[in-house]
């Protein structure tokens, strides 16, 4: 599929995102690193990995780390976690006095059960009082210097409390500059399949900015087929591009109209495993940078077929020079595997969502939910 879409250019406050896509934030992927190797095949909206709002205003040293942006990489986009307006205030006001970001993300999509029991991520739209201070307490710090806010958010809880209808609306009211609907439940996880109708009826019920969906994002075709399904105005990649840098040229290249390329040879692969392994290597040092590197391994090699051997040696590297003579005993002429594409990263099985005592009796409830910001350990 080569078609262009006729819609207008995606626009985040002041910013054209063109093509219409962006990088979800990814716990432990989306570091300076991994940003810098997915902007090499395309323009987009690359955002940094989850940084915790408290965190962040009492300067933890990991958090202050993790917001390390490449001297070219505009706009420098932040992701915030937080379930007090009052701390997400002065994170934001932060943001802004210190120039450390040109665009905050809000998540409200996360369904880890860790964020969920302390009543944040997925959980918090339920409590609409709440959640509409927070969104207002981070644009009211950003408004001033035309830094955008956007915000993040899941269908609902479970099917039994859905509430991405009231939280576009809200964010909408309160001035978030767009809106993304991850197309599942916070009980779903990352099972299943992404409800891309909800997307659509998210984008006829916001109708001031834009609306991006999420979910199932896998190959370019599957891009362009949600926005033409649901009216959605751009896209947000999250596992699509694990151990597949190469689908934001993909994507360049099928929202320009032109021929989507086809799946890299082996060969292709190990270079780019080996230029993922230098930014690291430069971003983090090389012994550490390798060790992070190990978990992208079994996506970079998906379907190709390496022994279970040099496989697990892969998973064990710890330089570039021992990562090197791995790489040479790999057939560069074999081809893309008709494997390597669809669903990648973890995707688990659904299950209840842990809230916090008595979460769901009152969605007006405003109260900061207790203990919910006491682990400020950043990410």
């Amino acid at each position: 599929m080569t078609a262009t879409l006729s819609k207008p250019a995606l626009k985040i406050g002041p910013y054209e995102v063109d093509p219409p896509v962006v990088l979800a934030p990814m716990a432990g992927i989306t570091n300076v690193a991994f940003r810098r190797l997915c902007r090499e095949y395309g323009a987009g909206l690359y955002v940094c990995e989850m940084i915790t709002s408290r965190a962040l205003v009492e300067r933890h040293p990991k958090t202050l780390e993790m917001i390390t942006f490449d001297a070219d990489e505009h706009p420098r986009s932040m992701q915030l976690y937080g379930v007090d307006p009052v701390t997400m205030g002065k994170a934001v006001q932060m943001i802004v006095d210190e120039n450390l970001a040109d665009h905050v993300d809000m998540n409200f999509g996360c369904p880890v059960p860790k964020v969920t029991r302390k009543g944040g991520g997925s959980a918090l739209p339920y409590k609409r009082r709440l959640f509409a201070e927070i969104v207002s307490a981070a644009v009211r710090a950003a408004e001033p210097v035309g830094v955008p806010v956007t915000v993040k958010f899941r269908i609902g809880i479970d099917d039994d409390h859905i509430t991405y209808l009231d939280a576009g609306r809200l964010a909408e009211e309160n001035g978030a500059a767009a809106v993304a609907l991850h197309g599942r439940t916070a009980a779903q996880r990352y099972s299943g399949t992404a409800d891309w109708t909800a997307i659509a009826r998210l984008k006829e019920h916001v109708k001031t900015i834009p609306v991006l969906g999420n979910g199932d994002i896998f190959s370019a075709d599957d891009a362009l087929r949600m926005m033409a399904e649901t009216g959605c105005d751009g896209v947000v990649v999250g596992r699509g591009c694990l151990g597949r840098p190469w689908l934001f040229r993909d994507l360049q290249a099928t929202f320009a109209g032109r021929p989507i390329p086809p799946g890299p040879k082996l060969g292709e692969v190990a270079a780019v495993l080996r230029r993922h392994a230098e930014l690291l290597a430069d971003h983090m040092g090389e012994e550490k940078g390798l060790r992070d590197l190990r978990k992208h391994m079994a996506q970079y090699l998906r379907g190709f077929p390496v022994g279970s051997d040099l496989r697990h040696q892969f998973g064990l590297v710890s330089s570039l020079a021992q990562l090197d003579d791995l790489l040479a005993g790999l057939d560069p002429d074999v081809p893309f595997p008709a494997d390597g594409e669809g669903p990648r990263g973890r995707q688990g099985s659904a299950g209840k969502v842990v809230l916090p005592e008595g979460w769901l009796d009152d969605p007006e409830d405003a109260t900061v939910p207790v203990g919910a910001e006491i682990d400020s350990s950043g990410g």
